[in-house]
């Protein structure tokens, strides 16, 4: 295969290549994941999604993270293909596959996009930690950063309640705590602090990935720990370093984001990215 035709798309920043391997699913080695992620010799991406094939639901999404490793679940890149998908059946509701599950998503008054992500997981095994804790206050600290919340949306997130999210060094707390002990599949860190208005301010760490500009499971995640730590009353806007998602969670139901999605461009990957790809 010469050419690999993709879409460039993101969500408040968060970007996503998406290849369609409906009709034939590309090779994709972690070396040529990480090659097409490279932001200087390749596209640069922060998740790039292959779209399948799938038996219950109208696509499947297959996730890998810029490092070449494959993601359960990314809410930002679930409302990119879901908006894909509507568009292209000509409807204003679909529902995704992914490893973690099926998705439904809706495209709202306003455009934006809408998705139900499931509810969260909050037992310690599925987190997954270590070791037996309570999973609203794990007992893991980094530098500033002590007394978080475990909460899997399909993967692992760490949520981490600040006085103030900009003034935590999340470049040099973000590594340190994904690869925590604690952590045996490594987790995506995110830091949070309250805002006069009843909204949230967050900044996340992602797994795999790095800082990014907004990650919609830490999103949910975080909407599902202040909650529960008694900070919101289960609806909040959480600003992100890209924008902001409307979140709402229900205890014992699933979390609901809506946010504004967008194309950057289409293109093609040619061969000649993958010939340092080892």
């Amino acid at each position: 295969m010469e050419q690999l035709s993709f879409i460039k798309m993101h969500g408040l920043g968060n970007d996503f290549v998406i290849i369609d391997g409906r009709d034939e699913n590309p090779d994709l080695t972690p070396a040529k994941l990480r090659a097409i992620g490279d932001r200087h010799r390749g596209v640069g991406y922060d998740q790039l999604i292959v779209l399948e094939p799938s038996q219950d639901a109208d696509i499947f999404m297959r996730i890998y993270n810029s490092d070449g490793t494959e993601a359960e679940a990314c809410g930002n890149a679930t409302r990119c293909v879901a908006y894909l998908m509507m568009k292209e059946q000509k409807t204003d509701t679909t529902v995704i596959e992914t490893v973690a599950g099926l998705l439904h998503g809706e495209e709202m008054p306003n455009g934006n996009i809408m998705i139900n992500m499931g509810a969260p997981r909050l037992d310690w095994q599925s987190i997954p930690l270590a070791s037996q804790q309570d999973t609203l206050h794990i007992d893991m600290q980094a530098g500033p950063l002590k007394d978080p919340v475990g909460v899997n949306m399909g993967n692992p997130h760490i949520v981490f309640f600040v006085d103030d999210a900009e003034a935590i060094d999340l470049e040099k707390w973000g590594p340190v705590l994904e690869h925590h002990a604690l952590l045996p599949e490594k987790a995506n860190i995110s830091v949070a602090s309250a805002n006069d208005d009843g909204s949230l301010r967050l900044r996340v760490w992602e797994r795999g990935v790095g800082i990014t500009l907004a990650c919609g499971s830490a999103a949910c995640a975080t909407i599902v720990a202040a909650t529960l730590r008694g900070l919101v009353d289960g609806r909040a806007v959480l600003h992100l370093n890209g924008g902001p998602l409307q979140m709402s969670w229900e205890k014992d139901g699933p979390v609901f984001m809506g946010g504004a999605i967008a194309y950057s461009f289409i293109g093609f990957l040619h061969t000649d990215i993958f010939k340092e790809a080892v």
